[in-house]
């Protein structure tokens, strides 16, 4: 197992970020779910834990999957736990795990809505309930929670909800042939198969794969015996291909659907995948990859295009403005990513994870940490944004909490775990898949310690010191190079080696006897550049993008005159970035590029031309936009 840790020290980018997490919007979460919060959306989890143990009296608040935020939050709690450990954070997490096991049912059932309001009713609508969803993050947290401090309470009670699980699906007779409205648990089976040693449970996860979207359709016989009784109404109209049930997984080749639980899906077929060498799985998730990807993700790595079922849309279709674009979308899109890495070392793959981590996931947490989107528009108008009915999802500020509050646990899980996607080890390898400040170590040739300083993505600069326990022991080190990067250097203390036939799949590989102590060095040249959209993507006909390193830049009224619509870059000007500013947006770099300024104030029409005015046009990182009040903000500017 990889062991990081975080220094109080200058740990770069990412680390500055678990550190938020761990001290700011853990406990900050901690409160809300506990209602300690007067200003936040009430949440209800935990007191709905106690009154299904018997430690409180009142009836069941919040939604059908209220349990999940709970589940996240003890995860992301435990990923802050592995890397800094912290008494306080443990005891509230033991506090918080001794509840739910004492509303675990004597046969192993564990969901509050069920126990509290609706006993009568346990699997009869799994295309709603989320049972099974609610299921799963709480196995992950209690996996987590086990390999952060080695106790066992919590994962026993998920394995008995496991064992419980098991026994009421299958392809028994007796059994239900079902499988989960929204996909999720089928991740958590496979991770509880590696902590319980226990093969049942990663069969398990392969019946759900397998079982979707087989005939005859589950739901349809479903829906049939609850005589159309509904949870959320219209859920059924929106049709099969909303859940992913319209096909069997195999034969499935297009993102389709509510992202989030497509996404969630396909990372299961992944890792599913990986871990079985099967290859029709594999080219499923090849095919799924290759739609979502390059014909249905936005250039932050955003991923459903409207808000009409939270959905992938058709190809190319990816309006900025009406972006749904959730929070939780990037999320999985990084577990998918996670799981293509085990079928492959691919470097296309990582650069992906990379846009989705600065881009997609990042931009659902305000600087301090207190306040998320759910949704994150490419484009926003005041007095438009969160106001006029096609627009009212897309909400031009951040919000403390929400009454679905999937997104803001589900942020500080990903971050608060992100050792597990910047590094992978066997026993000969390492593999550097993002660059994450900080100590990692890692179990290969005997184990090896990496420590890695820089201060990307503001400067492209990357050192890594790398310590192995014996020296003279032999291993590859992998390292990915970005393609974004065109004149890449690497160094190995301090002599440059050369790059070309030293990169493969989008990795420079160092193969050698490593000694006590060596530094890998690789320079990677930040230079703004331009960005530019298939010609099918209608919304972005003659608009261009700004980019530097992995960074999408975009426009703000706070720095730039409204509306920005009127805006344009001068199509020959390089963009020009400048120096890294502490003071700005908690450390940045701005970028600039000369335009001009479209002015035609005659009345609605005028037959007259528009007066053209030159202008500095200024650009902030997309992460950190809505973060000085409220303002008009666009990725995509006229060229």
């Amino acid at each position: 197992m990889n062991t990081y840790r975080l220094s109080e020290a200058g740990d770069g980018f990412w680390a500055r970020r678990m550190k938020l997490v761990r001290d700011t919007v853990v406990p900050m979460q901690h409160a809300i779910l506990e209602n300690r919060t007067p200003d936040a959306e009430p949440s209800y989890a935990i007191e709905n834990f106690r009154i299904a143990a018997g430690l409180a009296d009142g009836e069941f608040h919040g939604l059908l999957f209220q349990d999940s935020d709970l589940a996240k939050w003890i995860e992301a709690a435990a990923y802050c736990l592995k890397s800094s450990p912290d008494k306080e954070l443990e005891r509230q997490v033991d506090a918080v795990v001794d509840i739910i096991g004492k509303a675990q049912q004597s046969d192993g059932y564990l969901n509050t809505y069920f126990i509290i309001k609706e006993p009568g009713k346990r699997w009869t609508n799994l295309r709603e309930c989320h049972e099974l969803y609610c299921a799963g993050h709480l196995i992950e947290a209690a996996v987590a929670y086990y390999e952060a401090t080695g106790k066992p309470a919590f994962l026993d009670t998920m394995k008995r909800v496991a064992d419980h699980i098991d026994s009421r699906f299958g392809p028994a007779p007796d059994q239900l042939h079902g499988y989960p409205g929204h996909p999720e648990i089928e991740l958590a089976l496979i991770r509880l198969y590696h902590a319980a040693n226990e093969p049942r449970y990663f069969r398990l996860a392969q019946y759900f794969i397998d079982q979707r979207g087989t005939q005859p359709y589950y739901y349809e016989e479903e829906y049939a015996r609850i005589k159309g009784e509904e949870y959320f109404g219209g859920l059924h109209e929106l049709g099969r291909e909303y859940a992913q049930w319209h096909a069997p997984v195999r034969e499935q080749r297009d993102a389709i659907g509510h992202a989030v639980r497509g996404l969630y899906l396909y990372a299961a077929m992944a890792r599913c995948a990986a871990e079985t060498n099967d290859s029709s799985l594999a080219a499923a998730c090849d095919a799924l990859w290759d739609s979502a990807v390059n014909r249905r993700m936005y250039i932050t790595g955003g991923f459903g295009a409207t808000h009409h079922g939270e959905a992938f849309a058709s190809d190319y279709e990816l309006p900025n403005d009406t972006a749904y674009a959730e929070t939780c979308a990037s999320v999985a899109f990084i577990l998918f990513a996670r799981g293509m890495l085990n079928l492959k070392r691919d470097g296309a793959v990582a650069d992906e994870m990379e846009r989705a981590l600065y881009n997609g996931v990042l931009p659902g947490m305000q600087l301090d940490g207190t306040r998320f989107f759910y949704v994150n528009p490419l484009e926003a108008v005041r007095g438009v944004s969160g106001v006029s009915p096609e627009h009212r999802h897309a909400l031009p500020e951040r919000q403390k909490w929400f009454a679905c509050a999937c997104c803001p646990p589900n942020l500080a899980r990903l971050i608060a775990s992100l050792p597990d996607y910047a590094y992978d080890a066997d026993d000969d390898s390492i593999t550097i898949h993002q660059y994450l400040g900080g100590v990692c170590e890692l179990p290969t040739a005997g184990g090896v310690a990496i420590t890695h300083d820089s201060n990307y993505p503001w400067d492209g600069h990357l050192s890594w010191a790398v310590c192995p326990s014996q020296p003279g022991v032999r291993f590859a080190l992998h390292i990915r190079v970005p393609r974004w990067c065109k004149d890449a250097r690497f160094y190995i203390d301090g002599a440059e080696q050369p790059v070309e036939g030293n990169i493969l799949n989008g990795y420079i590989t160092i193969t050698r006897d490593w000694p006590a102590a060596a530094t890998v060095v690789l320079d990677l040249p930040l230079i703004p550049r331009k960005v530019y959209s298939n010609s099918h993507v209608r919304e972005n006909a003659g608009r261009v993008a700004l980019m530097c390193g992995p960074l999408v830049y975009c426009l703000e009224s706070t720095d730039n005159p409204a509306p920005l619509s009127a805006l344009r870059i001068t199509k020959d000007a390089p963009a020009i970035v400048g120096p890294y500013d502490e003071a700005l947006l908690g450390g940045a770099r701005m970028l600039s590029v000369e335009g001009e300024r479209l002015i035609c104030e005659d009345g609605l029409y005028s037959d007259s031309p528009p007066a053209f005015e030159k202008i500095t046009l200024k650009a902030i990182p997309y992460y950190a936009w809505a973060n000085r009040g409220l303002s008009d903000m666009s990725v995509w500017i006229c060229e």
